[in-house]
């Protein structure tokens, strides 16, 4: 099972083990990982699962799809190349080792 490590704000690091098929987010929320509030339950209908990837894994993930793009517009602080919904995100067994930085605020 590929291990995740969600950075906090505060620089508090939680890594958790995600089971392949689910979602970077759904990885944060069975977990109790703060700062990901997922309103939408995985829609990618609101953006409160906003997160940057870490540089070294901006390639090694799928690419970001339309939706996704435009959700995005109404995410806090976006960083262009880094910033992701991670509902839309599904973990696979390459994704070991994956780190994803929270904003300081979901809108």
């Amino acid at each position: 099972m590929p291990k995740i490590t969600y950075v906090e704000f505060s620089g508090k690091e939680h890594v958790v083990d995600v089971a392949s098929g689910l979602t970077v987010m759904e990885g944060a929320r069975d977990n109790g990982v703060p700062g990901i509030d997922a309103d939408c339950g995985g829609a990618c209908a609101c953006s409160t699962c906003h997160a940057y990837i870490d540089e070294a894994w901006v390639e090694k993930l799928p690419g970001v799809e339309a939706m996704e793009e435009d959700m995005l517009d109404f995410a806090y602080e976006t960083k262009p190349g880094l910033s992701r919904l991670t509902c839309q995100i599904k973990v696979n067994d390459d994704m070991d080792g994956l780190i994803v930085r929270l904003p300081e605020k979901q809108i």
